[in-house]
């Protein structure tokens, strides 16, 4: 195991108080960004590996979020990186921190992922397969790990490091600790996944929230609520094996996060469930625009209630989600060319490669409710 440094302060292992949650949250303006990956990278670990970390391009991407009037990026990490070589992977976070903080965007990192390829590898990563969403994208830990209980005390390090250096790093927001834990990924790699899934997902949660309160960040702590059926939430299989994933997230939260690609009507009702809590509250997963989760019909009402919201993609790039998840099937069935052409409507992502909008009335209508909230919180705090 790799050595770490105890923590030296005062150490805070509960949960947050409403008021404390509440307080946090009044320091910032409404949160509206996406989830950020830049173009040149298919998953995380091309994204954050030595080779290919691409600081230019990922400000000029940036520079286009600002521009737009985004304030807040969701960027996932990974162990791999930080296992081979932790201060050059600070290095590299540092500088992307730097970058966000010149183009005035905040940063919530996510420290483990339980989507799509659950046997990532370090070094080049395949290219993207034609017409197919994010055929690259892996895990974190992966099945390797996650499936054996003795091994995920090997994690622990990797979360005190990053969670240490930067507990007091104001250009860091929050920490969502764990993307969709559970998630099965039965039709892409259900072959290649770790039995009972949300059993094993649920002990590495719970040491990771663990593991990161005993580091007392300023930073509030969350991993959202994911399955959204009809309004509620739902395990991870017919049999609902992922409620005590649920329950436990919303119970340990300091700030709820959810994701809803859903239409208004459900989302609406998912947040009336959430109300409940008395918390903020921050959709860090939204838009697929074939299934009715559209900016036109599900923004405006997070804007509406103050609820933070953070689109999946940003630039059209080797992730290639502005395909469907449908795209999967042709994959499964070796088809070629089930999406030979770009997709009508575009599944998620904003941006052409060169900056320029897919539909250029989304971006007037963000650009437009940002405006009218920050103008309704000046006129309400003179």
């Amino acid at each position: 195991m790799i050595g770490y440094a105890q923590p030296s302060h005062q150490m805070d292992t509960e949960r947050w108080s409403t008021a404390r949650a509440t307080d946090w949250s009044e320091q910032y303006p409404w949160i509206v960004g996406f989830n950020y990956v830049p173009k040149s990278a298919i998953n995380q670990l091309e994204m954050w590996q030595q080779a290919t970390f691409d600081p230019t391009q990922i400000s000029q991407e940036l520079e286009w979020a600002s521009k737009i009037g985004f304030n807040m990026v969701r960027v996932f990490l990974h162990p791999i990186p930080w296992i081979e070589d932790s201060e050059g992977f600070y290095q590299r976070i540092d500088q992307f921190l730097s970058i966000a903080d010149m183009h005035h965007i905040d940063v919530m990192f996510v420290l483990f992922d339980d989507v799509w390829n659950p046997l990532p590898k370090a070094g080049t990563q395949p290219g993207p397969r034609k017409g197919v969403h994010n055929s690259g994208w892996v895990q974190s830990p992966g099945a390797e790990i996650l499936g054996n209980l003795d091994r995920h005390d090997e994690m622990e390090p990797y979360v005190r490091g990053i969670v240490s250096r930067y507990r007091v790093d104001d250009r860091v927001a929050i920490w969502d600790l764990y993307n969709e834990p559970g998630n099965l990924n039965t039709i892409p790699y259900g072959h290649s996944e770790v039995n009972e899934k949300p059993r094993f997902s649920l002990a590495l949660l719970k040491k990771t929230f663990a593991w990161a309160r005993e580091e007392s960040p300023l930073q509030p702590l969350t991993s959202g609520v994911w399955r959204l059926k009809k309004g509620s939430w739902r395990g991870t299989s017919m049999n609902d094996s992922g409620a005590p994933l649920f329950n436990f997230m919303l119970k340990q939260s300091d700030i709820i996060t959810f994701h809803s690609y859903e239409d208004r009507e459900n989302t609406a009702r998912a947040v009336s469930h959430l109300e409940s809590l008395n918390r903020p509250m921050i959709c860090t997963e939204y838009v697929a625009r074939g299934h009715g989760s559209n900016f036109d019909t599900v923004l405006p009402l997070f804007a509406d209630k103050n609820i933070g919201a953070m689109h999946w993609g940003f630039v059209s790039g080797k992730t290639q989600t502005i395909y469907p998840w449908r795209s999967w099937v042709s994959v499964i069935r070796f088809w070629d060319g089930l999406f030979s052409s770009r997709p009508d409507p575009w599944h998620h992502d904003l941006l052409y490669s060169d900056g320029t909008a897919y539909d250029p009335s989304e971006v007037d209508l963000i650009s437009s409710l940002m405006r009218k909230k920050i103008s309704g919180k000046t006129q309400n705090s003179q």
